[in-house]
């Protein structure tokens, strides 16, 4: 019968045993780094009342943007079906803002933009223009009642979230972002990077 271009080989009793395998450890003296992921859930309840006040201030400063935008967005929402001149308005300082912080990043060494002018202080005389517009033009129940209502979301978000402070270590390109947990292989000792 034909073997259909298989063959076999066998081992022949005289042939050296195979090399022992060698650790990687006595060719490389650097310990091994071993990888793993740690995944965290982002809110928990703070311990003491400090705590929430202190988690309040860092979150409100961290997330101000996102909070803006969200009670932007449910007003927008809330205005289009009645109050078309009130969207307008609304708008029309959105793109104020915006102009702002175009003019913060064409100038970045700016000392009157970056150090006399305070961004809160810009920031809060838009709120307030656009406070009075939203109530001259009669929907200051709608900004009372979106503020009602977007303004405790707010507050819950910043009281749960926690947010670990990670350090930045720019190793090489430093372009790739990842976080991990890095396990030294001899020593046992564990520290958190961020690449």
């Amino acid at each position: 019968m034909a073997s259909y271009g298989t063959t076999t080989h066998r081992p022949s009793p005289n042939s050296p045993p195979p090399p022992p395998s060698q650790d990687n450890e006595s060719e490389n003296p650097s310990p091994k780094k071993l990888y793993t992921f740690s995944f965290s859930f982002p809110f928990n309840i703070p311990s003491t009342p400090e705590s929430a006040a202190v988690r309040i201030i860092r979150n409100l400063e961290n997330f101000s943007l996102y909070y803006a935008i969200f009670v932007w967005t449910v007003l927008f929402i809330i205005l289009i079906p009645q109050r078309k001149v009130s969207v307008i308005y609304l708008v029309a300082m959105t793109e104020v803002s915006f102009l702002y912080f175009v003019v913060l990043r064409a100038f970045p060494d700016s000392v009157i933009l970056h150090r006399t002018i305070d961004k809160r202080l810009v920031l809060f005389l838009v709120f307030v223009i656009t406070a009075l517009e939203l109530i001259l033009t009669r929907a200051a129940i709608h900004l009372f009642v979106v503020l009602a209502a977007t303004v405790p979301i707010v507050m819950v978000h910043a009281v749960l979230s926690k947010r670990e402070l990670d350090v930045i270590v720019h190793e090489g390109d430093g372009e790739l972002a990842r976080l991990v947990q890095e396990k030294l292989g001899d020593d046992g000792s564990m520290s958190e990077n961020t690449i």
